[in-house]
């Protein structure tokens, strides 16, 4: 392969660094083109492919989560372009954190698939291939989504070429399929629980994501939507969802559920190897979601207070469904210990690791959207004696985002506890750093990517039987074929979703950003979204730093910029 193409200068230092950890791996000094063409060699390639998802994932999630129906700023300013859309131009702050995350994967699969032409051909040398090019597919599928049409490099680079040109957004989805379609083929069975690597049903769940998104597109076509189904139906693969909802996400003291049965793809993360650098080698997905809770005077856990739930968002769930208290810490809990004479007061982890759980009280409680009066009285009495001195009820509609604007103190928005890590490896000092996996796909998602497919299908009782399994794991009733529409599954995704990385695509998927932003978000208004051209802001602009550095300049911005 002579060819050499490379989509934008910024990029080459990241991919410069790539190999540089990869090559750190090599071992007496072997030089890299020769180690990969050892299959041990080869290896190292692969791993490389994985590792680059924690650059993708592993950092904030504004890209992901901001600017959206479901959470909104809180006390702690987030960006302002991606958060409002009012000042969102192509040199706005994180705009280009995808753009530059997803092409360094794209290059590590680049390199891996040189290679595999050259490397000792084993027998399990397709079946990495194929997981390669998975990464390589997820990579161009988030580039699609939040930038539109981008350049396609499907070729391994070592040397930067600034002049670049764009492909369509149809080009791009074809590129993806194309990738999905050949991993689909070589991947191999094992249980995702067993072996952490991309198999078949993480293709096909990708597979259904993808032809759903594309089904939506001015070039998508009604088969897209019947693809999405089936290939939804091929992850599910008849499994019910008969893990308890609580412990999809338990994190205990000494140990974690993130690899369970219902785990299609995650970013794994493994303590003993984030301890030796885990301000860069943990994640940050538990510091949002919440309001400030005190840090380390109170040995709380290190939040940030922004990208909290909107009243909207913690308004979607009705009494009995097992989702509100799996998702949200609704009692902060306190526990005072003596020790030499000190009395120590800890908040939040005594939740998790009381050291007398009889000393253990409620700092706080958060009253859902369903209490009565009567409801508050009971509670308030049935729990008198577990009360702490300075104890805090915050009623109904008192602590969603937009309750910041009246009462901004610590712990007065509501904390997501799902992505709790129970058992931190470094202090609260050290920063936002957890060594939790990033779930990306799980089956209840699936569920639900199968019930929209459908529904678009114009097969709506198959997708609302999809839907209905998950409502059917929750605890609550079925949902009726007559209420069965985009907007409740938004809303079903909504309670079920909770942080996991995919609002800002649901709403930019289903064509409903700006009606649902601008209802829900505090901080949005419809005319936000307004760009320079009259056109709306619902793609990111293509960033700035990398139409500087590209010397053709015939490359188009998105509209509205």
């Amino acid at each position: 392969m002579k060819k050499i193409i490379i989509i934008l200068g910024i990029v080459m230092a990241a991919f410069t660094s790539c190999s540089d950890y990869i090559e750190e791996e090599s071992l007496s000094y072997v030089p890299a083109d020769e180690t990969y063409k050892t299959a041990s060699g080869f290896q190292l390639l692969i791993n490389a492919n994985y590792a680059w998802l924690k650059g993708i994932y592993g950092g904030n999630p504004w890209l992901f989560e901001s600017g959206t129906d479901m959470y909104a700023e809180g006390r702690t300013p987030e960006p302002a372009g991606l958060s409002q859309y009012t000042l969102l131009i192509p040199s706005s702050s994180n705009v280009d954190e995808l753009y530059i995350s997803c092409y360094q994967q794209i290059q590590s699969v680049n390199k891996t698939l040189y290679y595999s032409t050259v490397t000792e051909q084993t027998s399990n040398l397709g079946m990495l291939v194929g997981e390669a090019r998975y990464l390589r597919a997820n990579a161009y599928f988030l580039l699609v989504q939040t930038y539109g049409g981008v350049p396609i490099v499907n070729e391994h680079v070592t040397a930067p070429i600034l002049s670049f040109t764009r492909n369509t957004a149809e080009e791009v989805y074809t590129q993806i399929i194309t990738d999905l379609e050949a991993s689909l083929a070589s991947v191999g069975t094992g249980a995702y629980a067993t072996t952490g690597k991309v198999n078949k049903r993480a293709v096909n769940d990708l597979l259904a994501k993808v032809y759903l998104t594309r089904g939506y597109e001015t070039f998508g076509t009604p088969t897209d939507f019947t693809k999405a189904a089936s290939y939804a139906d091929a992850a599910i693969a008849g499994q019910a969802l008969n893990i308890p909802f609580s412990q999809l996400f338990a994190a205990t003291a000494t140990g974690d559920n993130d690899l369970n049965a219902e785990t299609i793809f995650s970013v794994q993360y493994d303590k003993a190897s984030t301890s030796t650098d885990p301000t860069r080698l943990g994640n940050n997905q538990f510091y949002y979601f919440s309001s400030y809770l005190g840090g380390s005077e109170t040995g709380a856990p290190l939040r940030s207070y922004n990208l909290c739930p909107t009243t909207y968002a913690l308004g979607l769930y009705e009494k009995g469904d097992k989702r509100w208290e799996t998702t949200f810490m609704t009692e902060v809990l306190e526990e005072t210990v003596t020790t030499n004479g000190a009395a120590k007061t800890t908040l939040y982890y005594p939740y998790y690791r009381p050291t007398n759980p009889a000393a253990v009280k409620v700092r706080h409680f958060y009253e859902p959207k369903w209490f009565t009066p009567a409801d508050k009285t009971a509670w308030l009495a049935a729990n008198a004696s577990r009360r702490a001195a300075t104890f805090v009820y915050h009623p109904w509609g008192e602590y969603g985002a937009d309750h910041t604007l009246i009462d901004n103190r610590d712990c007065y928005t509501i904390p997501v506890k799902k992505f709790d890590d129970a058992n931190p490896t470094t202090p609260v000092s050290t920063g936002p750093v957890s060594t939790r996996d990033i779930i990306l796909s799980r089956l209840g998602e699936t569920y639900l990517i199968a019930a929209e497919a459908y529904l678009k299908a114009g097969i709506p009782t198959t997708g609302l039987d999809r839907l209905n399994e998950v409502r059917r794991r929750a605890g609550v009733a079925n949902a009726t074929l007559g209420e069965f529409n985009i907007d409740y599954i938004l809303d079903e995704r909504g309670r079920e979703l909770v942080g996991e990385y995919k609002r800002w695509f649901d709403l930019k998927r289903t064509g409903t950003l700006v009606a649902r932003a601008s209802l829900y978000n505090y901080k949005i208004k419809a005319a936000n979204f307004v760009g320079i051209d009259g056109a709306l802001k619902i793609l990111r602009p293509i960033p700035q730093t990398a139409l500087d550095l590209n010397q053709n300049k015939d490359f188009p911005q998105n509209p509205g910029y």
